[in-house]
């Protein structure tokens, strides 16, 4: 089920040696997630001797979740089905004024209604994952500070089921590890046992990959990047500490040394862009400041880390090609050669990354044990005793593997 949701239709071949089974136990397999409705198969190509091996694909409507994105400056909602496939997506921009946890998830469950109110003939969403800006506890989903939204101690998930009124579990992450979790598995860190995504908006975060498996620390909070400390005597974060990474490679920074304090947002940065482009010196400096301050804090997370490859999420990745030459420069003085070698990469889902990652998130469970979906009847089967017999039997297969 895995293997179809991530990398695409498969046929049973592919699956047979992707797995390691038989193709008859295969054939079973396949047939039990067809019978819970969550793939489809289609007859293979033909033009090889013998009879092509069926195409095996995951089926959107099998489970549908809502996914949401909560930054400084915009909401994302969308309806993701299995495969990855986005059903319905809205993005719309929120100022920066302060507004409440309240009255930003009732704009949030607005936009969740009109997008299932434009599907009613298709199944329900079976769960809910959500990516915020700020520090999030791993035990019960509690936004336990999002210091850019001013947010302290919310029960973001609880908050918005009441709103939605809709009773289905709700998963409830940081924004860089869900961009993390969807490079990952779908983008920039794909393959890499050994990743770092790094994070910029106005805040800076970074999720990890060590050995394969996500690195959470004892709460959930690791990651927390952009409060390392690296300047004592620098400017106050809004965290309420001096001289964190945040104020000198956040989206402020770069709009502060471009001359362009008290802006924000995607606009702002690509007028900074822009003018790079033209030739201005001021925009040129800003960015390669930015670059050496980004090698400053890249060090710190190499050396501790040792990751193979660091994809630039965010605004990052826009600036990377500016940026580049100042921060290649600056990171081999910086750090140990054999460590310097980690790859530096632009994320490869752009703004949609910590979206995809909260899908992925809602999904988990499906994935991980997809026999928890019922059955749906099927003509072959007369009684729920043909049902249960078939879901013993997988089951089984199941725990073998």
């Amino acid at each position: 089920m895995r293997r179809v949701h991530l990398a695409g239709p498969a046929s049973r071949s592919d699956l047979a040696n992707y797995t390691g089974l038989n193709r008859s136990t295969v054939g079973d397999l396949v047939a039990e997630l067809t019978a819970r409705g969550l793939v489809q198969e289609r007859a293979g190509p033909r033009g090889a001797p013998g009879r092509p091996s069926p195409i095996v694909t995951a089926n959107p409507n099998g489970i549908t979740v809502l996914a949401i994105a909560i930054f400084d400056d915009s909401l994302a909602v969308a309806i993701i089905g299995l495969g990855g496939r986005v059903l319905a997506r809205e993005s719309v921009e929120r100022a920066r004024d302060g507004s409440s946890a309240e009255a930003t998830i009732a704009r949030v469950a607005g936009i969740c209604r009109t997008l299932l109110d434009g599907r009613p003939e298709q199944s329900p969403v079976q769960a809910i994952g959500i990516a915020v800006a700020g520090v999030v506890q791993r035990s019960d989903g509690e936004l336990v500070v999002g210091p850019n939204l001013g947010w302290r101690h919310v029960a973001l998930g609880e908050l918005l089921r009441t709103t939605l009124g809709l009773d289905v579990p709700v998963f409830t992450a940081n924004d860089a590890d869900m961009a993390t979790l969807a490079e990952h598995l779908r983008g920039a860190g794909m393959g890499c046992d050994d990743f770092v995504c790094l994070w910029g908006e106005v805040g800076v975060g970074a999720g990890i990959i060590a050995g394969g498996r996500p690195l959470s620390g004892r709460s959930g909070f690791a990651g927390e990047v952009g409060h390392l400390p690296l300047s004592p005597a620098g400017r106050l974060c809004h965290c309420g500490a001096r001289g964190c990474w945040e104020t000198e490679v956040g989206e402020h920074a770069l709009l502060r040394r471009a001359g362009r304090a008290g802006s924000g947002g995607p606009g702002a940065i690509d007028l900074v862009l822009a003018r790079a482009d033209a030739g201005d010196p001021v925009a040129i400096s800003a960015i390669e400041a930015s670059g050496l301050w980004l090698a400053v804090g890249l060090a710190t997370v190499i050396h501790t880390l040792n990751p193979e490859r660091i994809a630039l999420a965010g605004f990052f990745a826009s600036i990377l090609p500016y940026a580049r030459d100042a921060l290649t420069k600056a990171l081999s003085e910086l750090a140990i050669e054999p460590l310097a070698a980690a790859a530096i990469v632009p994320a490869r889902l752009g703004a949609d990354g910590p979206l995809i990652g909260a899908a992925e998130l809602a999904f988990e469970h499906w994935l991980d044990d997809p026999a928890s979906v019922p059955l749906i009847d099927r003509p072959e089967w007369s009684s729920t005793a043909d049902r249960r017999v078939a879901a013993k039997e997988v089951g089984a297969t199941r725990l073998a593997i």
